[in-house]
């Protein structure tokens, strides 16, 4: 896998979001042009891109805001977890307890509740910006 593409509203505050998460500014473009619209199947297109690369190099998101065609909602702005297609992506943390208190300060909220999965691992989700469900594991012993 070469990435997950997030897009948003505020591109700002979710590269915060996703720096206080551990990932790190790769780099930050203007995507427009021919290619693009034939890329994406739409015409017009035009969008700043951030790329976040995690700390051990293997995974990217790519969060892009839409200037042109503007961007469309397809259903309640915080759908629950059960919702048809993508809802999540997962990252593994040393400290979840930490890792939680920080996302607060960039508005995440607690999906459900820290919970225990047997010996193994402690687990969340969180609730970020654009309604992000960003999933955290930290794995015991």
């Amino acid at each position: 896998m070469d990435n997950v593409g997030i897009v948003v509203e505020d591109l700002d505050a979710a590269i915060a979001f996703f720096t206080e998460l551990g990932m790190e500014l790769e780099g930050r473009a203007q995507v427009e042009g021919r290619w693009a619209d034939r890329t994406v199947g739409l015409g017009g297109v035009r969008c700043d891109i951030a790329m976040m690369r995690t700390p051990d190099g293997h995974g990217r998101v790519e969060l892009a805001k839409y200037h042109s065609p503007a961007p469309i909602g397809t259903g309640p702005r915080n759908p629950p977890h059960n919702t048809l297609g993508m809802h999540r992506v997962m990252f593994a943390v040393d400290d979840i307890e930490d890792v939680v208190a920080r996302l607060r300060a960039h508005g995440a909220e607690l999906v459900g509740e820290l919970a225990r999965y047997g010996d193994s691992y402690r687990l969340c989700y969180v609730r970020g910006p654009e309604g992000i469900i960003v999933g955290l594991a930290e794995q015991l012993s």
